[in-house]
């Protein structure tokens, strides 16, 4: 293993090599020079306005020494290699790198597809814009019911043919609102928007297609029943330029950039005759050597990316799993874990009624461990069809819970019995201090992983050079 050193640079002719870059070194972990901006770059986003326990360029050095030194160690341990975490960072890489090469030509080609395609559907012929007003009439109508509904497009008819044409227009939006049995249609004046050919049903577009802007039609009959049609304008197709910013907007909003940056890749993959993601790692080589701001923003990504992993893998799923150690750590560090006042460790029997309440208690007689009280109860009195208990279980302390305060600390607290479950009960015993790491289970699991880190990262400084120059520090923030 090789012996370490931890240097606060002070060696001038090294210095004044340094200073004399726009970008000097700041650090080295492992031989590997972090500069000045990367550096600024952690320290800023980290002690940002809003930060509660912000740190002065000096405090922030030593942990980001540790920072990177749980990056060198995730390097050595080759976890950048392993399947899954490359395909998290490739994925990231290509996430930088389709903005840059979205292909504008592609776009424009749907664009124009979209519109031609839009175009031959109307055939050529007019775009519409027009109202009605619809008596409804199912296709099994009596002859009755048939008469009925002529009859009453026939009136509506009659009224409106009354109105002067300048004012046609306001009165059929209002005779519409009031008499068309098209709800949603009838809510808007009878307005159905814009259409072209083939979009509505034959016979109402034959129909429309017979009048002129400003003119209204006679009752026609069609398969839902009978219309009366006002048709308040119609033009031609309008030309692609017309509809291009609209069409574009509406491309966008269906990822057609991402589409256009993944055809772009692929073409350019296929022209060079290389595999997807070496193309991606070129053009994001490209990409940071351009901008510095995401040249950092991608190392951090990398770093963290590492960093989480290995800690994960040699301290924090190893505190999970190391009963033992935390049961030591507990015994060793007791006096950190003391209560203030007893707990009430056990279960609140909340019950039918009073028989099924004893009948729990008979049962609980015979359990000896305590983490299976709640369970013995539940398996014995509940099923899928009938619920008889309902069971709380925990390690209380006084205000955690009513039933507790009344029954155990005996306080005089209002209690809500549980509407299903009006006769309550509690079984279990005050505890003075806590009787194992299990009572304090978060607390110790936290202090516990706080001092394997702590030892990991004292190894990890032995393991791997460390040199911090500090007249560059001091710069940090002040060129």
């Amino acid at each position: 293993m090789k012996t370490i050193a931890l240097f606060i640079a002070s060696l001038a002719i090294g210095m004044s090599a340094v200073a004399q870059t726009d970008d000097p070194i700041v650090m080295k972990i492992n031989g590997k020079n972090i500069t000045r901006s990367e550096f600024e770059y952690s320290f800023n986003k980290n002690n940002s306005d809003g930060v509660l326990d912000k740190k002065t360029v000096e405090e922030y050095v030593p942990l980001y020494v540790d920072f990177k030194l749980k990056v060198a160690e995730a390097e050595r341990q080759q976890i950048d290699t392993i399947a899954a975490i490359r395909k998290e960072l490739n994925s990231y890489k290509e996430q930088m790198v389709l903005p840059t090469i979205v292909d504008t030509a592609y776009i424009e080609r749907e664009a124009r597809r979209t519109y031609d395609n839009t175009a031959a559907r109307f055939g050529g012929e007019d775009l519409l814009t027009a109202s009605h007003i619809l008596v409804m009439m199912r296709q099994d109508a009596t002859a009755e019911q048939q008469a009925a509904a002529k009859a009453r497009i026939d009136s509506i008819y009659g009224a409106l043919k009354a109105v002067p044409k300048e004012q046609l227009a306001e009165r059929f939006a209002a005779m519409a609102t009031e008499k068309s049995e098209d709800t949603g249609s009838a809510r808007r004046g009878g307005a159905l928007g814009q259409f072209g050919r083939g979009m509505m049903i034959p016979d109402f577009e034959n129909a429309a297609f017979a009048l002129a802007a400003g003119e209204m039609s006679a009752p026609i009959k069609s398969t839902v029943g009978y219309h009366i049609i006002y048709m308040t304008e119609r033009h031609p197709f309008e030309p692609y330029e017309f509809h291009r910013e609209n069409i574009i907007k509406f491309l966008e909003q269906r990822g057609i950039q991402e589409m256009a940056a993944n055809a772009y890749l692929d073409s350019l993959a296929a022209k060079k005759g290389m595999a997807r993601a070496e193309v991606i790692d070129e053009l994001h080589q490209d990409v940071i050597e351009k901008d510095a701001e995401l040249k950092n923003l991608s190392q951090e990504y990398y770093d963290g990316t590492l960093m989480y992993e290995v800690a994960k893998k040699d301290v924090w799923d190893k505190v999970i799993d190391d009963v033992a150690g935390l049961e030591a750590y507990f015994k060793s560090h007791k006096k950190d874990y003391a209560w203030d006042a007893p707990r009430f460790a056990g279960i609140v029997i909340h019950a039918k009624d009073e028989a099924t309440l004893a009948q729990a208690k008979k049962i609980l007689k015979k359990v000896k461990k305590e983490e299976d009280y709640a369970t013995a109860v539940v398996e014995a009195l509940n099923n899928d069809s009938v619920k008889l208990v309902r069971i709380e279980r925990g390690l209380f302390k006084q205000g955690d819970n009513a039933f507790v305060d009344n029954m155990v600390f005996k306080q005089n607290t209002e209690t809500k019995p549980k509407e299903a479950f009006p006769v309550a009960d509690v079984y279990g015993k005050k505890v003075k201090k806590p009787r194992s790491y299990v009572d304090v289970r978060g607390q110790v699991t936290t202090d516990y992983q706080n001092a394997l880190e702590k030892a990991w990262v004292e190894e990890l400084r032995k393991r791997y050079s460390v040199e911090v120059f500090d007249d560059v520090v001091k710069t940090v923030n002040k060129h």
